[in-house]
């Protein structure tokens, strides 16, 4: 009998001994939501046939806009059941190019398309930029109101971006001096590079995309797409303003992996609508899961609005490196917006030469988030979108956002300018932030406003000038025990 409890003493030593540490190895377990696995378009299967753009009169010089030509190729593919449309080596100029249901649109190696650098070859269409619907040129690639597409190749597409970056910087000097700083994104009609709306089921993967004229990939009101292994090269030639890399926008059960960006603004970053307009749509961004990718220079590595009228919740992102990304978690609203962004994930990322790591805002750009018309004007005469941006958010707390359920686990940050930078408002806290095995080094540690309940768990903050975090109208957020270690 001695023997015998001997060994059950044993036996319960070693089940109890050995239970946490088995969980201990199993790698964010506690982590990773549930949902993250149904993200993302299912397997496309196109007919084996294929089609050459060139045999519909395609040019590949360079030179010769040659946008019907491509279009009627897709079309043709398209009306007789789909298939592979692509191209012979060489390079082709054209305007806005719509795909079809059942096209794998391929742009092979030795291929660049080119977008043309007149803004007359790109049609006015119904869209939504920068969280106001209204007319606007449509993207150079369209997947509108469609399903089962591929997009793919190692070729390029080339924006030819720059003659629309100097446009707007000298509309831009010409609004600023007439107080009109508020409107003129929303005036210079720049075309985006790919624009996916209303569709479902899609895949864009492979491609080198350059030199955006505006928005690089813009994914709206669609859901069950995915975005696999793109490179964006923006700062080509030059810096193209509101050159986001990669930004999904009212839409959910998104899957973005394998991409590496270097932009001139947000590198992956999510949206939902802005102001009035914005929450009259009311449509969110959710279900996203962000991972395996490089973000370089760019506005942000991760940031959520400024758009955020519509909400964002239950996004995942996990294993994204930056390099001189000027910052790391980035969430801006304004009080005019609205919405909620919660229910976020962020793991296993490293950066070095950062701007600002964690930076939260609820009153982010004034001169740009708040619409004022100037004297002299008529609002009778105004355009549709000038009328949108002026209408008023009533009641006004409804314009007030909401930011809570934030986590943040295994963060590793170098070179950083600071460390964190959060701003909530006296009427709306930045509530529930967790923070495990983060560990950041960076100039000065910032400061923490109007924030509540921070759970810490090895969190470490090295400012190089000694200080500490400011933390002012704010309830449990302690980090006494981790600053300057």
């Amino acid at each position: 009998m001695k023997q015998y409890h001997i060994i059950l003493s044993t036996l319960l030593f070693l089940l109890f001994s050995c239970k946490p540490t088995a969980q201990t190895n199993s790698p964010s377990a506690d982590f990773k939501p549930d949902w993250i696995n149904k993200v993302g378009a299912k397997e496309n299967k196109f007919s084996s046939k294929i089609y050459y753009a060139n045999d519909y009169g395609a040019v590949n010089d360079g030179k010769t806009l040659t946008t019907q030509n491509i279009q009627k190729a897709i079309d043709e593919c398209s009306k007789n059941g789909g298939g592979t449309l692509t191209f012979k080596p060489g390079n082709y100029l054209t305007g806005s190019l719509f795909i079809k249901e059942g096209v794998h649109f391929n742009v092979p190696e030795g291929v660049t398309i080119l977008g043309s650098e007149n803004i007359a070859d790109y049609p006015e269409i119904d869209t939504r930029v920068a969280g106001i619907e209204m007319k606007w040129p449509a993207a150079l690639i369209n997947v509108l109101d469609q399903k089962n597409i591929t997009l793919d190749g190692q070729g390029t597409i080339d924006g030819q971006g720059k003659v629309y970056w100097d446009y707007y910087w000298n509309l831009r000097k010409e609004y600023e001096a007439k107080d009109l700083r508020w409107i003129v994104d929303y005036d210079a009609k720049r075309p985006r590079t790919i624009l996916i709306t209303n569709s479902k089921n899609v895949f864009l993967k492979d491609l080198n995309i350059q030199r955006a004229g505006f928005w690089t990939v813009q994914i709206l009101y669609s859901e069950y797409i995915t975005v696999d292994g793109v490179k964006i090269r923006n700062n080509i030639g030059g810096h193209g303003p509101s050159t986001d890399g990669i930004d999904i926008d009212s839409s959910k059960w998104i899957l973005v992996q394998n991409c590496d960006i270097d932009c001139n603004d947000d590198n992956f970053c999510l949206k939902a609508g802005r102001d009035w307009d914005g929450l009259r749509v009311n449509r969110p961004t959710e279900y996203v899961v962000i991972r395996d990718c490089i973000a370089r220079k760019g506005a942000g590595l991760f940031t959520l609005g400024s758009e955020t009228s519509g909400s964002i919740r239950h996004v995942y992102v996990s294993n994204i490196q930056g390099y001189g990304t000027k910052n790391g978690l980035n969430i801006k609203s304004a009080t005019n917006r609205g919405g909620t962004v919660e229910d976020i994930y962020m793991e296993n990322i490293k950066m070095e030469s950062v701007g600002t790591f964690i930076t939260i805002s609820m009153n982010w750009n004034p001169a740009y988030s708040y619409s004022k018309l100037p004297d002299g004007y008529t609002e009778e005469t105004l355009p549709p979108h000038w009328k949108k941006m002026l209408t008023k958010v009533e009641p006004e707390s409804k314009g007030i956002p909401t930011f809570r359920n934030i986590h943040l686990k295994n963060i590793d940050i170098k070179g950083a300018k600071k460390a964190i930078s959060v701003a909530g408002l006296e009427e709306s806290i930045v509530e529930n932030v967790t923070l495990k095995e983060v560990h950041i080094t960076a100039e000065t540690a910032g400061s923490i406003k109007y924030s509540s309940n921070w759970d810490l768990d090895n969190v470490t903050i090295n400012a190089l000038d000694n200080s500490v975090l400011k933390i002012e109208n704010s309830k449990n957020v302690d980090f006494s025990k981790s600053v300057n270690k």
